[in-house]
C-alpha cells in the first residue's frame, strides 16, 4: 500500500480538554490514502461519535504504506502524547503484501496491544484477510495472527475489517483503480464494521 504522510484529525491544541480519546493507528485504509480529506471512515467516525453526543475525540495516526512494525515504534510517543482511552490497531496488511515473517507480525501486534493496556487503554484489533491468491493455508494463519493476538491480550476484535467490500464477487466496485484501495462508497460500510465493536467499549 502507497507511502502518505500521517493524517492526525485532532491536534492537543484544538482537543477538548478531558475528552476521552481514541487513538487510530493504521495504514493506508485509515489514512485516506487517494480519498478527499474528510470522506474516510475515520472521519465519518467522528461524524458519527458527534451526532450520537459521545464525548470521544479521535486521534488519526495512520501512515499509508505503514506496518506492524512502524506501528510499534511510534506507539509509545502517541501514547504518552495523547493518552488515549481506545486505542484502534489497523495494521498487518503491510505486512503480508510484503512478505514479512507472520510471527514478527504477531509480535509487533502484541506488544501493541500490551503497550495500550498499560497505558490505561482498552484495544480494540481490526483484522484483515488475504486475497485467495495467497493459498487457503497462508489465509488462515494470517487469520490466526490476529486472533491469538486478541485472546492472550483480551482486547476486542473485529475478525475482518472490510467485510462486505474485500470479499465481493466483483472485486472492482468499491475499490480504486488500483484494487488495493477502498473507494469513496466503501467508507461507510468499513465504519459500519468497526460500529458496533467500538461501542461496546465506549
Amino acid at each position: 500500500m502507497a507511502q502518505s504522510t500521517s493524517r492526525v484529525s485532532a491536534t492537543p491544541s484544538d482537543r477538548k480538554p478531558g475528552a476521552p480519546v481514541i487513538l487510530v493507528v493504521g495504514d493506508s485504509l485509515s489514512a485516506e490514502y487517494g480519498l478527499k480529506r474528510g470522506t474516510g471512515w475515520v472521519a465519518l467516525l467522528e461524524r458519527q461519535l458527534q451526532q450520537g453526543k459521545h464525548p470521544h475525540q479521535v486521534v488519526n495516526a495512520s501512515i499509508s504504506g505503514d506496518t506492524t512494525s512502524g506501528g510499534r515504534s511510534r506507539l509509545p510517543a502517541l501514547l504518552k502524547q495523547h493518552q488515549p482511552a481506545i486505542v484502534i490497531i489497523e495494521l498487518g496488511g503491510n505486512d503480508a503484501l510484503r512478505g514479512l515473517p507472520l510471527n514478527m507480525t504477531r509480535d509487533n501486534l502484541a506488544t501493541m496491544a500490551r503497550q495500550s493496556r498499560e497505558a490505561g487503554a482498552k484495544v480494540l484489533l481490526l483484522g484483515m484477510e488475504m486475497p485467495p491468491n495467497y493459498g487457503a493455508r497462508y489465509g488462515q494463519e494470517f487469520r490466526e495472527v490476529y486472533t491469538t493476538v486478541a485472546q492472550e491480550h483480551k482486547t476486542a476484535l473485529l475478525p475482518f475489517f472490510l467485510k462486505d467490500v474485500g470479499d465481493l464477487a466483483d472485486p472492482t466496485k468499491l475499490f480504486q483503480s488500483d484494487r488495493i484501495h477502498p473507494n469513496e462508497a466503501a467508507q461507510p460500510i468499513m465504519l459500519g464494521n468497526v460500529w458496533p465493536e467500538l461501542k461496546k467499549l465506549l
